[in-house]
């Protein structure tokens, strides 16, 4: 009885924080993603830096640095990851608690060009989180990228692109500890943006994304810029 008392609490308390989330706020992301190959090699490395904000600025959403090291095997387009992330995870409003998250990832992108515009990524994601004051966890993603050029046929320099994306969330394991339950579904990122390219090897991005969990849904602008070392 004490463990089914102590069960509906936590799920209680869990609705109630996220009920808190503001869905009619649109906040901002603001990201940088690299990458690099190592020379004459099928090494390197990428990864992003990312400040979300809860309403724009000065209300930390999440602070997450997040880098891997490649492998892309010969004559193919495909890219492998193994890498590290780490993640500050702050609470909607005025209150100033700050969570950790360590995760690792395992990672698959996997480039295609449908006719002679749409250059299409399947990127598949596993990670394996250490969320703190949770049991270890881990989580499934997929995401289809679609970057279509307008004024040329490829994402060279001085070319401007719409970019769409939705990514997709199911976590590996509903119990996460302290009789604490989860859904499978974690969540749902779909994206609409515009982009330039700055030079061939640097483009920056501008959209909105809008992210649905089980208890809350909210829009974000997104700020990207996407670098090739």
């Amino acid at each position: 009885m004490l463990k089914h008392t102590l069960l509906i609490i936590s799920v209680f308390a869990t609705f109630t924080g996220y009920a808190q989330v503001e869905s009619s706020q649109t906040g901002a992301w603001y990201m940088y993603f690299y990458n690099a190959k190592f020379k004459n090699s099928n090494w390197g490395i990428q990864g992003d830096f990312q400040y979300r904000d809860w309403q724009g600025l000065g209300d930390m959403e999440q602070l997450l640095l997040r880098t891997g090291i490649t492998y892309s095997p010969n004559d193919s387009n495909a890219v492998f990851t193994l890498g590290y992330g780490n993640v500050t995870t702050g609470e909607f409003g005025e209150a100033t608690q700050t969570s950790g998250e360590s995760r690792i990832y395992q990672e698959a992108l996997l480039p295609q060009k449908l006719g002679e515009r749409f250059y299409i990524t399947h990127r598949f994601r596993y990670e394996q989180r250490w969320v703190e004051n949770q049991d270890v966890r881990t989580r499934y993603r997929y995401n289809l990228f679609l970057n279509v050029p307008i004024n040329q046929k490829d994402l060279s320099k001085n070319a401007v692109y719409i970019a769409v994306y939705n990514e997709l969330f199911i976590n590996g394991q509903t119990d996460i500890g302290q009789d604490r339950l989860v859904e499978l579904f974690d969540r749902n990122r779909t994206y609409l943006g515009a982009g330039y390219s700055l030079s061939d090897k640097l483009r920056v991005q501008l959209g909105w994304m809008n992210q649905k969990t089980v208890s809350w849904g909210k829009g974000q602008l997104q700020l990207s810029l996407h670098h090739t070392l």
